[in-house]
């Protein structure tokens, strides 16, 4: 006998399977990233160590072997429209320690192209001065504006007695033993002058004897009085 009731066929789900969730990226530590490689420097992005050498100079050319020092720095400031405009200038003494001397000024907008634009100037107008075994030969008074300098001979050991702008000239010039006193102005640019304008004064024993009409005389040579006579 039939049923009445018709059969009734399983429904069949007709949508797609969803694809299975991608795996989770791993999370570790920064080495594993190809990205960007190795950050410390070690490997895969080709950074390579990063650490960078001494410098050197560009030129190829070595440090001068002139004393150089920076006696003072002036700061100007000019008043415009927009505001105040600085400008500096700088006074620089050079020598090779050995005599020779020179004094340079420069003025820029910035304090290392004054200092550069001084220290060219000073060494176009380096002048050599007597020496006597690491002094001066005799005084000498220089003068100029309203500075001077007195510069006088020191025995061996003495050192440089002298202030700060008077120092800077000396250990140009290579001077070890010196009495100095500065008198009158004290500005900076004044002192060297007058230091420089001691300097032009010295005369060593040959050039006066020259100027004198006369010749050194040589120096007997020295008797040692422990040797007995024969």
């Amino acid at each position: 006998m039939a049923d009445d009731k018709a059969i009734q066929a399983p429904a069949v789900n007709t949508t797609a399977a969803a694809p299975a969730a991608a795996p989770a990226p791993h999370s570790g530590s920064r080495g594993h990233d190809n990205r960007g490689g190795d950050r410390r420097g070690g490997g895969g992005g080709g950074g390579g160590n990063r650490r960078r050498g001494p410098r050197q100079d560009r030129d190829g050319e070595g440090k001068s072997d002139l004393f150089e020092k920076v006696v003072s720095v002036n700061r100007c400031a000019k008043v415009v429209k927009g505001g105040r405009r600085f400008s500096f200038s700088a006074l620089l003494v050079v020598g090779d320690r050995n005599g020779k001397v020179g004094i340079g000024f420069g003025k820029a907008n910035e304090v290392s192209e004054a200092v550069r634009k001084a220290t060219e100037a000073a060494k176009k107008r380096m002048e050599n001065f007597p020496r006597r075994e690491g002094t001066i030969p005799h005084e000498a008074l220089g003068v100029f504006d309203g500075a001077r300098v007195l510069l006088r001979p020191a025995s061996p050991g003495t050192g440089l007695i002298a202030g700060g702008v008077v120092r800077s000239v000396i250990e140009a010039a290579g001077l070890r033993d010196v009495m100095t006193k500065s008198l009158g102005s004290s500005t900076p640019s004044n002192v060297v002058r007058a230091t420089l304008d001691a300097l032009r004064q010295l005369r060593s024993q040959d050039t006066i004897l020259k100027l004198r009409g006369r010749t050194v005389r040589a120096k007997a040579p020295k008797v040692d009085k422990t040797e007995k006579a024969v």
